[in-house]
Formats: structure tokens, C-alpha cells, sequence
């Protein structure tokens, strides 16, 4: 009798037990914030279709896509931590501050070097000077300071928004969908890296 009476209990603590902390990174909202925030930085030569624009700001900052969702512990009375879809905040002073930056000085240096084919976008989120012969002697000091300085501040940015959404886990997933905005929104004429080879868009 006594080991009926512990069943109940037993899968009681065996439900309670499989309730992990299931964050995951939310990849629909990271791509819709690395595409404002590219295009803010790069201008908005090139409209965007429809289909991608951005969602109305949330309440507090971040852009979200949310869709909901079968929580089969709802049905047991167990809330999981997955039934909240985590936002993607990129509008913090000091990320907001890094896109300033970031903005001038491609408006300032850096756009006509992408127009002539010096520059181009790697794959790692990056600038790189991919033609030195395309840089006048008199620009190179300067240009090559500009990319040394926005790499400098795109690894800040990558590193801000993670941490400023709480995940600083997520920062090299941050990295990898702006590495792919950056060369979704390159320009055409404009160079990138893709597996290592150099492609224009």
C-alpha cells in the first residue's frame, strides 16, 4: 500500500523536473533588428520589400515578432519559461550611440571605397580592405583608420545587444545574422565574402 501512495508523488516530481529554462535565441527578432539597424547605418538607397519591414517598435524599446505558440504544460497547470519569446532590444543610448557613429563615418569615409570595390563586407560581420589599389596613396592612412575604427565598433555593438537583452551568450549569434544583413543590404557593385571568396552583389 505504502509504495501506491508514493506513486503520485513520484510523478509529481518527475513533471516538475522536466520544467527547464528554455531560452532560446530568437533569430526572427535578431534578423528584423540587424536589418534596421544596417539600413540606418547604410542609408536606405535600396527600398525594402514589403515583406520585411520592421514591426512597430515594442512598448520599452527592441523590435519583436511574435507568434504564438503550443505549450503542452499549460495543459497540466506547469508554466515552462518558453512561453514568453524574449524581444531583441537595439534601441539602448549606448547601442544607439555606436549606430550613430557607425553612420557617419560610412556617410563620411567609408561608402565611396565600398562604390570603387576597395572595401567590401566579410563574413564575420566585418569590414575588410579587399583592393588597397583602389585607395589613393593619400587616402589609405585615413580609410584604413576608419575601418579599423567601425570594426572596433561593430564588435561593440554585437557585444551591447547581447548583453543589453540580458543574453551576453548571445553575442556570436548577434554576429552571425548582422554578418548576414550586411551583405543582404550590400549595395549593388558592392563586395562581400562568402566562404572565403570574394563575390559582388
Amino acid at each position: 500500500m505504502t509504495r501506491w501512495i508514493g506513486l503520485p508523488v513520484a510523478a509529481v516530481l518527475a513533471l516538475t523536473a522536466c520544467v527547464t529554462i528554455n531560452v532560446y535565441f530568437p533569430a526572427a527578432e535578431a534578423k528584423e533588428a540587424a536589418r534596421e539597424f544596417v539600413e540606418n547605418v547604410i542609408g536606405s538607397e535600396a527600398a525594402a520589400s514589403p515583406a520585411a519591414q520592421p514591426e512597430a517598435p515594442v512598448p520599452g524599446g527592441g523590435m519583436a515578432l511574435r507568434s504564438p505558440g503550443f505549450d503542452p504544460w499549460l495543459l497540466l497547470g506547469i508554466g515552462s519559461a518558453q512561453a514568453q519569446t524574449p524581444d531583441i532590444t537595439i534601441r539602448t543610448p549606448a547601442i544607439q550611440a555606436i549606430q550613430s557613429r557607425m553612420e557617419q563615418r560610412f556617410n563620411s569615409t567609408l561608402r565611396p571605397h565600398f562604390d570603387s570595390g576597395a572595401l567590401g563586407f566579410g563574413g564575420n560581420g566585418l569590414i575588410v580592405v579587399r583592393d588597397a589599389s583602389q585607395l589613393a596613396i593619400k587616402d589609405r592612412v585615413a580609410v584604413n583608420a576608419a575601418v579599423a575604427d567601425d570594426n572596433r565598433d561593430r564588435q561593440a555593438v554585437y557585444r551591447e545587444i547581447a548583453v543589453a537583452n540580458g543574453h551576453p551568450e548571445w553575442e556570436s549569434q548577434i554576429r552571425d545574422v548582422f554578418a548576414r544583413q550586411w551583405i543582404a543590404s550590400a549595395r549593388s557593385g558592392w563586395w562581400y565574402q562568402e566562404g572565403g571568396t570574394w563575390k559582388q552583389k
